[in-house]
């Protein structure tokens, strides 16, 4: 079972290119990035979001088909001025240390499907 939006439970995708299609469909079209402790748009050049500005609605794991080192997150974010779009960060060994900083004061939700047992 897939579900229908970034807020729906536990997500089942293992393409990131198709699970930011998806994204974008649903809204989620600006990019970020972090700098300066601060989350930068990638659309919008002069908007930047302190960590309490910002809500990581769900986010989602993967890894590279030949190589377990080769993984990354995909954060679905919506700012409280109501922009909503996705940050992408490799995981692991590999992470942006600026960004995992950031991230550590970001209240981020992940939605677990109900009907998933235990």
């Amino acid at each position: 079972m897939e579900p229908s939006s970034a807020n729906d439970r536990t997500t089942y995708m293992t393409d990131m290119e198709k699970c930011i299609k998806r994204l974008e469909s649903e809204g989620y079209t600006d990019q970020y990035r972090v700098e300066n402790n601060r989350m930068v748009s990638m659309e919008n050049k002069g908007k930047k979001y302190k960590p309490d500005e910002v809500v990581a609605v769900n986010f989602f794991r993967f890894e590279g088909p030949s190589n377990p080192d080769d993984m990354s997150i995909l954060y679905a974010i919506e700012t409280t001025d109501g922009r909503k779009g996705t940050l992408v960060d490799a995981y692991g060994i590999y992470a942006d240390e600026k960004t995992g900083e950031f991230f550590q004061s970001v209240e981020i939700h992940k939605k677990v499907n109900k009907d998933t047992p235990s």
